[in-house]
């Protein structure tokens, strides 16, 4: 029966949503292609994570939990990940898209001789195979692509790929792996900036700042419509460049490509570097004293207004909203 492997990104001994939504995925190809799911789980005391992935629809859950792998090391996650496509004889391999699966996905592809479609929106089964959609020209177009050979890999975008419902009931066959844990680099320390209650991108909901802003002294009136929405807050190129915020913060074709189910572009222009990032969120609400802005070509919504005088009142509705509900 052909396998589906996924891969697991944890941190902090929590599963990553993204991880979540591969492996929902994955459930519902396999239902198509008579396959069964396999996970790949690296990471010390893993194995209490199983249950949770097999409820979003995972068969069986390959565990490397050697304590070397407590911090992300390419050459020792990759090999764990290469040996677990060569053990299971995937036929389909999925990673998410994150800053891990982007580094992981390449060089596993390269152990395995596999191809790689990077960034995929959509998968679907097609005679027994997959054909995959994913952005080109910095999202100005779509093309779907298929394989020749096997396994075929993919790397699927967070908050695109709807979460399974989970099923408690569903238990998983935990397989230890066992891989040289050794690598050339290794992490000695994580030293974390503060990115706020919710991160960038696994938000449903973002509200960014662009140059619009006019300063740093005025990024607060961003974060304060952030906190009443219960929103993530990203920025601009032009912001970052600017040195008003953190890098992380950066939305965009060199920054972070994120899908929310909200967001909220406030004196953003749209450039195309921009919406190579957030073009494919579903709703998009931009603010803008610009009625010749680029954005409102692609907003669901638009608000043409000064956002001194928007933000504020939007902030306002939005706490006494959230109030309103208890």
């Amino acid at each position: 029966m052909p396998v589906i492997l996924t891969f697991a990104e944890q941190r902090d001994g929590k599963l990553r949503r993204a991880s979540l939504e591969v492996v929902s995925e994955a459930r519902r190809l396999a239902s198509a292609l008579g396959a069964t799911v396999s996970t790949d789980l690296v990471g010390p005391a893993s194995e209490a994570l199983a249950g949770e992935l097999a409820a979003y629809g995972a068969d069986e859950v390959r565990v490397f939990d050697d304590a070397a792998f407590a911090g992300y090391a390419t050459e020792a996650h990759a090999r764990a990940l290469a040996q677990a496509v060569a053990d299971t004889k995937a036929s389909v391999v999925l990673v998410p898209f994150t800053s891990m699966g982007k580094d992981l996905a390449p060089r596993v592809a390269a152990k395995a001789g596999a191809g790689l479609a990077s960034d995929c929106v959509a998968l679907e089964a097609k005679g027994g195979r997959l054909a995959a959609r994913r952005p080109t020209y910095a999202g100005k177009a779509y093309a779907t692509v298929e394989w020749a050979g096997e396994p075929q890999m993919a790397t699927l975008r967070p908050n695109v790929f709807p979460l399974g419902t989970p099923d408690a009931s569903r238990k998983p066959t935990v397989v230890k792996g066992s891989v040289d844990a050794r690598a050339r680099a290794r992490v000695t320390a994580v030293k974390a900036t503060a990115q706020g209650k919710v991160q960038l991108t696994e938000a449903q909901t973002i509200v960014s700042g662009g140059r619009g802003i006019k300063g740093p002294e005025h990024f607060h009136l961003v974060e304060e419509l952030a906190d009443a929405m219960g929103a993530a807050v990203g920025a601009s190129r032009a912001v970052v460049d600017a040195g008003w915020v953190d890098h992380q913060m950066q939305v965009g074709q060199t920054g972070k490509t994120v899908s929310p189910t909200l967001y909220v572009a406030c004196g953003i222009s749209g450039a195309i570097q921009h919406l190579a990032g957030m073009s494919s969120s579903k709703y998009i609400v931009a603010v803008n004293k610009d009625p010749d802005a680029p954005i409102f070509k692609v907003a669901n919504y638009g608000i043409l207004g000064d956002v001194f005088e928007v933000l504020p009142k939007l902030a306002e509705a939005a706490r006494a909203h959230f109030a309103s509900r208890g």
